[in-house]
């Protein structure tokens, strides 16, 4: 159904089943509809249900799965709504933490953007869309970390979940992700300049793209979408 990791003991369990389980639906190696079974995952894992229950349980505050009594957890579709609801809560918050980044970015941190640049474009020429959806993590990561805000992180990536499976589904001809870079570029031009505005302004034009993509990917992909 996935693939599995090598668990370490340096992080908590739930959370090392739960980010496996969030790739994979994420990355439509597990379709809408599928029923998760906990026994199954646990066995997979060679760990305890309770691990693997809460890991359900996150996944379903992200929106991924719905937990139904005595029926089981099944991966849900992608609701319209809740990627649009999603968008507009990320931008508010992304968009507040780039204008003071702006002005505190150093020149370490320019250099970890830049390196991450590279990576992304790397990842397009060998058309490696799930590392390249890392790196493009990884982006907004830095820029989170430039004004030592870890919240921040642990709230976007919650919230964008949906969003991340409509990316995922975009990223072959709709939006591909030679313009996601330029739009990256284009974000860390203005953080050389340190400019506030300029640099709010290029991180909307990134982060609205989902909004136009997203009619055209849920008429090619109908039977992912609800609402």
């Amino acid at each position: 159904m996935f693939k599995l990791i090598e668990l370490n003991i340096s992080e908590p369990v739930n959370q090392q089943v739960y980010r496996t389980l969030r790739r994979a639906i994420i990355t439509c190696q597990v379709l809408p509809g599928i029923l998760l079974s906990e026994k199954d995952i646990s066995t997979q894992f060679n760990v305890s249900r309770q691990p693997v229950r809460e890991a359900f349980i996150k996944l379903a505050e992200a929106g991924l799965v719905k937990i139904l009594p005595q029926r089981g957890t099944f991966v849900t579709k992608i609701s319209v709504k809740k990627v649009i609801d999603g968008q507009f809560i990320r931008e508010a918050v992304e968009c507040a933490i780039i204008k003071r980044a702006a002005q505190e970015i150093s020149d370490a941190d320019l250099l970890l953007l830049e390196q991450n640049l590279k990576e992304q474009i790397d990842a397009n020429k060998r058309k490696d869309i799930r590392y390249f959806l890392e790196k493009d993590d990884e982006f907004h990561q830095i820029l989170m970390n430039v004004v030592d805000c870890p919240m921040a992180w642990e709230t976007v990536e919650n919230i964008k979940a949906m969003m991340d499976r409509v990316r995922y589904l975009t990223l072959e001809d709709i939006s591909p992700p030679e313009d996601l870079v330029k739009q990256h570029e284009k974000i860390v031009i203005a953080l050389k300049k340190h400019d506030p505005e300029m640099a709010a302004l290029a991180l909307h034009e990134h982060l609205s793209t989902i909004l136009k993509t997203i009619k055209l990917v849920s008429q090619q992909h109908n039977e992912w979408f609800v609402d």
